[in-house]
């Protein structure tokens, strides 16, 4: 080809100054121009650049974030599945606010604290955890993974994290509390039928359970626009795949959600020996009345955005309720949580553990028992550096002045 020669090249840089008539000057510059491209995009070099790929994430050990995998499960799940997983209320709008509140919420980093021990153990009912991240109750797991909430225990177990079974799991409680080494927490939808309910809990207690956790979020039912949306695409024959999965949901008499009152809780008290957690209460007052009423734990929730359209993020529900009960009971929190630095920002505003829903679910349908091992890695990971670089070296010394919140909202 022809390259420019030196003069045209100061012909170009000085705007056509030269002795030369102004009408060939343009167009031989413009002709320049137009070689000097051709010769830039025929080159070996510049083809090559523009022809990588994108890096692939083909084990978990290619992960750098819990949500590098949310569209590596995407692929992976039929669009009904995807659709219950990733799906909210109505808009989705709270869904996407428990997300977009960490966002708002500054951390106030101190300097000269000798970091270089990091403890991040917590104590939930008199045991002892490694870390305040726990796996909240999410089922039935084998939608995700043929080995379903197995894998999820495995991890659990590996990395000694707390496990929540859903009442709604796919797996045995029994089956569960062998993969995890240990009993877990046991989650409960009230059924219709009160028998029902005490066989489920004397089949929990019998598990070795300790801790019940009851969700009462569902009163009034739910909005699933999306999730059905999803499910209208997906072409393969639903009733055959339900088939093979059992659920734990498929109760005598379904459940007993709308008729629902605070004397429940007496009955509850009363029927179990078990801890009672009550998850999905996100206000003050209600919070207030659950321990006046006997409840053991409060877990701040909105379903991760699966119930109502509220539009108030559970990370910023969670000091109303901790002001309110005091410290009475411990308070626990889940919905949106994606780095290590939005459990900090939970922890120093009074929750004593957080719970991981999506996430794990998402390491889970891409790698089985690993995924959920590489999230939980993660997570802690990006905790412990928090706390470091907060100088916070343990739990207890995250404090409500470690964080800055906005000033538009609680």
């Amino acid at each position: 080809m022809t390259l420019l020669t030196p003069r045209e090249l100061e012909v170009g840089r000085e705007g056509g100054r030269s002795s030369a008539k102004p009408g060939n000057r343009t167009s031989r510059i413009d002709a320049n121009r137009r070689r000097f491209l051709r010769f830039l995009a025929a080159s070996p070099l510049v083809a090559e650049s523009f022809a990588q790929e994108p890096f692939k994430i083909t084990s978990p050990k290619d992960v750098l974030a819990v949500m590098d995998l949310k569209e590596l499960a995407h692929s992976k799940l039929p669009p009904a599945h995807w659709g219950f997983l990733a799906s909210g209320v109505d808009d989705d709008l709270t869904l996407q606010a428990n997300i977009e509140a960490f966002k708002h919420i500054g951390l106030r980093p101190r300097r000269f604290v000798d970091v270089s021990k990091t403890d991040t153990r917590v104590e939930m009912f008199g045991v002892k955890w490694e870390r305040p991240i726990y796996l909240s109750a999410l089922g039935p797991q084998k939608l995700f993974h043929p080995d379903g909430e197995l894998a999820a225990a495995g991890a659990a177990r590996s990395r000694k994290a707390l496990q929540m079974l859903s009442m709604d799991t796919s797996s045995s409680v029994e089956q569960v509390t062998q993969a995890l080494g240990m009993a877990p927490w046991y989650q409960l939808y009230l059924p219709a039928r009160w028998e029902v309910t005490e066989r489920l809990l004397r089949r929990a207690e019998s598990a070795g359970c300790s801790v019940l956790v009851w969700t009462v979020d569902g009163q009034g039912g739910r909005n699933l626009e999306t999730s059905k949306r999803f499910a209208r695409t997906d072409t393969r024959d639903c009733a055959s795949c339900h088939a093979s999965i059992k659920s734990s949901m498929q109760v005598e008499g379904g459940l007993n959600m709308s008729a629902v009152t605070w004397d429940y809780v007496d009955r509850l008290k009363k029927l179990t020996t078990m801890k009672l957690v009550i998850k999905g209460l996100d206000t003050g007052e209600d919070a207030r009345m659950a321990v006046d009423r006997g409840a053991d734990g409060i877990v701040v929730s909105n379903h991760g955005g699966r119930t109502l359209e509220t539009l108030r993020p559970t990370i910023e529900c969670l000091p109303e309720v901790v002001e309110a009960v005091g410290d009475r009971v411990p308070v626990f929190v889940d919905g949106g949580f994606r780095r290590g630095s939005d459990v900090y920002k939970a922890l120093a505003l009074g929750a004593r553990a957080v719970g991981i829903g999506r996430p794990y679910i998402y390491g889970l349908t891409a790698f089985g028992q690993e995924g959920v091992e590489r999230v939980l890695d993660i997570m802690n990971a990006e905790l412990a550096m928090t706390m470091r670089q907060c100088g916070a070296p343990s739990i207890g010394q995250i404090k409500r002045s470690s964080v800055v919140l906005p000033d538009r909202r609680v």
